[in-house]
């Protein structure tokens, strides 16, 4: 069983991936949503998120939040998953989250990927493409694990 936080970029694919291991019957958090952050990309709810570790051995958690390296001592696993800027801003400009659609946005994940990608590489005990097919990434976060049980 494993604790492993998948972070990265905006269209690095972390939702997706995060979608298909819910799908194959793993708890799935993503910080994106229902309350783990202030609702504008803050930090994550440290209380909540300590409670998660705490309660459960098996969670994937997903997300890129300016707190997050305080918790890579009760993950497992950090996997840094990512993709060139170009597939990045690709798919931010397609998605049905807005976030990235425009010019200022899209810049800023340039940035982003110049100043904050290289530090969660640093942190990261494992980097995924994610250009590879979502189920070959899902495979890869399960083989994490450790056995063979959910």
């Amino acid at each position: 069983m494993a604790r492993v936080l998948i972070t990265g970029m905006s269209g690095a694919g972390k939702s997706t991936v995060l979608a298909e291991l819910a799908g194959r019957g793993h708890l799935t958090v993503d910080t994106d949503y229902d309350g783990w952050t202030d609702g504008h990309g803050g930090p994550w709810n440290e209380s909540r998120m300590s409670a998660l570790l705490a309660s459960t051995s098996h969670v994937f958690v997903s997300g890129t939040a300016e707190n997050q390296r305080r918790f890579y001592d009760r993950f497992d696993h950090v996997v840094l998953l990512s993709a060139p800027v170009e597939v990045l801003i690709a798919r931010v400009a397609s998605r049905a989250n807005p976030y990235g659609r425009s010019v200022e946005q899209q810049r800023e994940i340039r940035t982003y990927v110049a100043e904050v990608e290289p530090l969660l590489r640093a942190g990261a005990s494992v980097v995924l493409d994610g250009c590879l097919p979502v189920e070959q990434i899902a495979d890869a976060l399960e083989s994490l694990r450790g056995d063979d049980r959910l």
